[in-house]
């Protein structure tokens, strides 16, 4: 499941921006809440995010590391 996250619930998380970001930051940051973990753009915080149930997120996450090593 994603879906867009409304602007008071953006607002409320704590971001964390990923370990492997570069200099230019070209980074996803995430917020985990709510058994949810939200994703976005560091470059457009204001932009699109992407919710993923905790479930759906691990299973997506190792796949995505893989691509970046």
């Amino acid at each position: 499941m994603t879906s867009t996250l409304g602007v008071t619930a953006r607002a409320a998380r704590v971001w964390r921006r990923s370990s492997y970001s570069t200099a230019t930051g070209n980074c996803v940051e995430v917020a985990a809440g709510d058994g949810v973990v939200a994703a976005r753009d560091s470059k457009d915080p204001d932009g699109p995010v992407l919710v993923f149930s905790r479930a759906r997120w691990a299973a997506v996450l190792p796949g995505w590391t893989e691509q970046v090593r």
